[in-house]
């Protein structure tokens, strides 16, 4: 059974925060920067929020504006939903999916330590799934020798 420490041990375990107060347009070009779909909001070492691409794409379409100076603490999504390390990949799909989130802070000891995403949770689904055809392929080709 693949566990979140198992991904971020292939992925790495970087995660990218910012303020509360970072600016919208500061916030989307750091995300641009690092090529990634969401940042964790941070204050105090504590996490307060998460900001991803589809909060801005969600918030544009509800208001129909957008003002770049503001802080990200407007728009941020204040209900963080984490999950453990040792976490089963397949309780990840279960919470992303009744929760409709595609980012999980990842926790281990109350201090967090990484972050997936829904594409790494499917891509170690498809990896594992490979695998076991592999396996049985080859089972069934060497028990027909």
């Amino acid at each position: 059974m693949t566990t979140v420490r198992n991904i971020l041990q292939i992925k790495g375990a970087q995660v990218w925060t910012i303020s509360p107060e970072t600016s919208i347009l500061d916030a989307l070009k750091f995300m641009a920067e690092k090529q990634v779909g969401a940042l964790v909001i941070t204050e105090n070492d504590q996490i307060v929020g998460i900001i991803s691409e589809r909060d801005f794409v969600h918030s544009v379409a509800k208001t129909g504006k957008y003002i770049l100076d503001s802080a990200v603490r407007q728009y941020m999504t204040k209900a963080v939903y984490v999950i453990n390390i040792d976490a089963l990949i397949e309780d990840c799909m279960q919470l992303m999916t009744e929760k409709r989130i595609r980012h999980l802070p990842v926790m281990e000891n109350n201090k967090m330590v990484g972050l997936v995403s829904i594409g790494d949770i499917v891509k170690s689904i498809i990896a594992n799934r490979e695998s076991t055809i592999e396996s049985l392929e080859s089972y069934i080709i060497g028990s027909y020798r």
